[in-house]
């Protein structure tokens, strides 16, 4: 009777140590997705339906005469005018010639010539790294590759306007201690409901990602590189790379990165302090073609995904994935189709069929979303917001 009863014993201790370990690690993990959103067999649209009222915009098309490759497409709202920003060059992804173009627009519709934002380096290039509007001013992020660093690495630095058209000198993004960031600015930094803008920069020597924050309202300097822990860096580079951030309905904020070890899901960290401190990334049942995301949350709280949510390198299609909490995403809709896409017009490096880099934002009540369509169309998707409304 007794060895019973002590048999009973380490059988109840073992399973509550079983179901503390699952929670555990159930905890460590950011959010949780219904993979069976994506049917993989159905490479067109994986099963998912389009959102009503969607419409889709060209920005640039590329012809003999100009450059033909552009990626890296940032929109954003400034003065009832649109604006996009992206890298450009005469062939090939990341060619001694790679400059910042940006084009604007009044209706969304039609759109300026490219613009120079900023040109190639004498001794190396310049690409695009997102937007910033702070009360009357615009601020457009820089990054600049000297070819002399090595590891390949960057700087981060802004430009500022009062009217789209006229900008400040090029001038170096700041960190808390006054030094010029040792790194290149992501793409998505948005606000807490406190007014601290989270980011992420991609540091040197390399390129080793960390979340950055700042309680400076402009975007220009006081940023902190975050207390964050990478998983692996191999030839320089962090696994986790190119990330983007959103609000969980508890307060916490999540960052999703690519995965450079191509396990084709996504990464996510989480912080519980305002961006200050970040758990170490762990692998989500995100689908994803290892590419740049853009995450964040719509004005009713919902927290989105745009990917290509797809188990293999090609990146398509595109859709945006989305949840009530943060904590489950069981909704998703397909933004481009694969038998969508335009054919391929001009030979690159780097260069193939897909809809690449996305970045978002919310604007007069709709999701905009841009991307490069084979590295080489600007373009974009305006998704009104009452065709995302999720229970």
């Amino acid at each position: 009777m007794r060895n019973s009863n002590i048999f009973i014993t380490i059988l109840g201790i073992t399973a509550l140590l079983f179901t503390s370990c699952k929670e555990e690690k159930a905890s460590r993990i950011p959010f949780e997705v219904k993979t069976s959103m994506f049917d993989q067999n159905q490479k067109n649209d994986l099963g998912m339906k389009t959102p009503k009222g969607l419409e889709t915009f060209t920005i640039f098309k590329p012809t003999d005469s100009t450059d033909q490759f552009s990626n890296g497409a940032v929109m954003i709202a400034f003065k009832d005018q649109l604006y996009c920003q992206w890298q450009s060059s005469a062939k090939d992804e990341d060619s001694e010639d790679t400059w910042v173009a940006y084009s604007s627009s009044t209706d969304g519709k039609h759109w300026s010539s490219p613009m120079i934002l900023s040109s190639s380096l004498e001794d190396g290039i310049s690409t695009s790294g997102g937007w910033w509007v702070s009360g009357d001013s615009l601020v457009a992020y820089i990054n600049t590759w000297p070819s002399k660093v090595l590891p390949e690495g960057g700087f981060a630095y802004y430009k500022t306007s009062t009217d789209g058209i006229h900008w400040s000198e090029k001038k170096p993004v700041l960190m808390s201690d006054g030094s010029a960031m040792q790194g290149v600015f992501e793409q998505d930094p948005h606000t807490l409901p406190n007014g601290r803008i989270i980011s992420a920069a991609h540091f040197q020597p390399g390129l080793v990602v960390a979340p950055i924050y700042t309680d400076d309202p402009k975007g220009l300097s006081g940023w902190k590189r975050a207390n964050f822990s990478n998983i692996s860096i191999k030839k320089d580079v962090s696994r986790e790379i190119e990330p983007s951030w959103f609000l969980k309905e508890n307060g916490n904020a999540v960052m999703v990165f690519r995965d450079q070890k191509s396990s084709h899901h996504s990464l996510a960290s989480v912080s519980e302090d305002d961006g200050e401190n970040w758990s170490t990334p762990v692998i989500t049942d995100m689908p994803d073609s290892r590419s740049k995301q853009s995450a964040g949350n719509l004005p009713n709280g919902v927290a989105f995904l745009v990917n290509n949510p797809v188990q293999d390198k090609k990146r398509t299609p595109l859709a945006i994935t989305l949840s009530l909490n943060g904590s489950r995403f069981d909704e998703a809709f397909v933004l481009r189709k694969t038998d969508d896409i335009q054919p391929l017009q001009y030979e690159g490096k780097y260069k193939r069929p897909g809809y690449h880099y996305p970045k978002s934002f919310v604007w007069k009540q709709h999701l905009y979303v841009s991307y490069t369509t084979n590295k080489e169309d600007v373009q974009y998707t305006k998704i009104p917001l009452s065709s995302l409304n999720i229970e």
